[in-house]
């Protein structure tokens, strides 16, 4: 599959099926994650690949909405950052997400990211703290994202090319076309 393909083909998955990731392909996400890039190489983040069922479930209330897909997931990758270390742990972190997710595509796996920074669990907790104390980490850290992966419970048809949004691309200056 080319690089290309795997933009096309790559949709968010919310239903996962019960087969479990093989490890030689939790190996290769984990390289993936590792080999992401971040500022001045400063390789700040920290990942935390999880399995377990039960600490799934406690994931997938991390907030309200928008996270309960993580309990069906057969692996759910926390992407951590040390704002302390670098400025741009937002960004590395986020560049990170998306190749465990572009990763994940490859290897035939189904994914979707779970927004965690600035969400609320409930109204006296932050959805951070609460993953924070169910996984132990460490407050110097700062989490992003969880991303949750697993076999699909179905193919999604692929993006078209006919609804990319050409209008968004200016060429020299805003609003400008070749």
């Amino acid at each position: 599959m080319t690089f290309y393909e795997i933009l096309i083909n790559r949709k968010s998955c919310r239903k996962f099926t019960t087969q479990p990731i093989e490890e030689e392909k939790i190996e290769t996400l984990k390289k993936a994650a590792l080999l992401s890039p971040t500022g001045k190489r400063k390789n700040h983040w920290d990942f935390i690949f999880v399995r377990d069922n039960d600490l799934l479930a406690q994931l997938s209330d991390c907030k309200p909405h928008g996270s309960k897909l993580i309990r069906n997931a057969q692996l759910a990758v926390v992407v951590l950052g040390s704002p302390e270390i670098s400025d741009t742990w937002i960004e590395d972190c986020s560049i990170a997400s998306i190749i465990l997710q572009l990763q994940a595509e490859e290897l035939g796996l189904g994914s979707c990211w779970v927004q965690v920074h600035k969400r609320e669990h409930n109204e006296n907790t932050s959805a951070e703290k609460h993953v924070k104390d169910l996984l132990q980490i460490p407050e110097n850290k700062e989490i992003l994202s969880v991303i949750a992966l697993g076999y699909p419970h179905e193919k999604k048809e692929a993006n078209k090319e006919s609804e990319l949004l050409f209008e968004r691309i200016h060429f020299e200056k805003y609003n400008s076309t070749l």
